[in-house]
């Protein structure tokens, strides 16, 4: 009776395995790019997301950048030399006589003197980078500045880098090899710019302190004349008085003579 049972429970599980297997094989089979179509729906996804958020992350950084103020005024030397550079030599001025007189190009003496003192600018706004790098470096660990300065910062700096380079064109679409040379004669000129600041700061406090150290003479000299005062004495000119010792010296003297002169007068009486 068990057999019986179990038989038709296995016959019966057959079929429906049958019947499963048949079904899928009764379904047609999915094509390649139907099976990629979920993960490349994700990945697109996926990826228009990421690059959304950075869009717009870069986009809010760099319009935080542009409201910030520069770091340094605006660069005079480097207006004036691209003035120069592209001043056009057709352009038509009237003199007083009526007679028209064009514009000749600049020389490029004039042109290259302004290019050093653009150089020359620019040598000494990296200098004054140098010198607040590491004191804002320290202010910013310990909290002391906010992060506004510190990208303020970053900018100057990366404005210096790229207003280098341009120079260093420059020069060396004037003469080749000069833009190696240009920076160290800039250079140069600039600390003979502040020897000659120094000395004119030490002339102009010449006569301060000329005048101080004439008081300071004329003091020590009045004090040391007063010292001199109370140590000397004056010299008086009255006559010398006797003292007793003299007068008992010449008691001294005169006492044996006299003790005689009585002696003699009492024997004779």
């Amino acid at each position: 009776m068990d057999n019986t049972t179990s038989n038709s429970t296995f016959n019966s599980s057959s079929s429906s395995n049958s019947t499963f297997s048949d079904w899928q094989a009764s379904r047609p089979p999915k094509s390649f790019w139907t099976n990629l179509t979920l993960p490349i729906l994700y990945l697109t996804i996926l990826i228009g997301s990421l690059y959304t958020f950075s869009s717009l992350y870069r986009a809010r950084k760099l319009k935080k950048a542009s409201t910030l103020a520069p770091w340094f005024p605006p660069h005079r030397q480097r207006d004036i030399y691209l003035s120069l550079l592209h001043l056009d030599p057709a352009e038509a001025s009237e003199s007083g006589d009526g007679s028209e007189k064009k514009l000749k190009q600049v020389p490029d003496s004039v042109l290259k003197a302004a290019l050093i003192r653009r150089a020359l600018e620019d040598i000494q706004r990296i200098v004054q980078l140098r010198g607040a790098k590491q004191a804002l470096q320290t202010l910013l660990q310990r909290g002391s500045v906010g992060d506004e300065l510190w990208q303020r910062f970053l900018r100057a700096e990366k404005e210096m880098e790229e207003e280098v380079k341009d120079v260093v064109n420059e020069a060396n679409a004037f003469a080749p090899n000069w833009g190696q040379t240009i920076f160290q004669s800039a250079n140069e000129i600039n600390q003979n710019n502040l020897l000659k600041q120094r000395v004119a700061e030490i002339q102009s406090q010449l006569e301060a302190e000329k005048a101080w150290w004439e008081g300071r003479r004329a003091g020590i000299q009045s004090d040391f004349m007063k010292e001199l005062e109370g140590d000397s004495k004056p010299i008086g000119t009255a006559p010398r008085k006797k003292s007793s010792d003299d007068d008992a010296v010449l008691v001294d003297a005169d006492g044996p003579g006299e003790a005689q002169g009585v002696k003699k007068r009492k024997g004779k009486k």
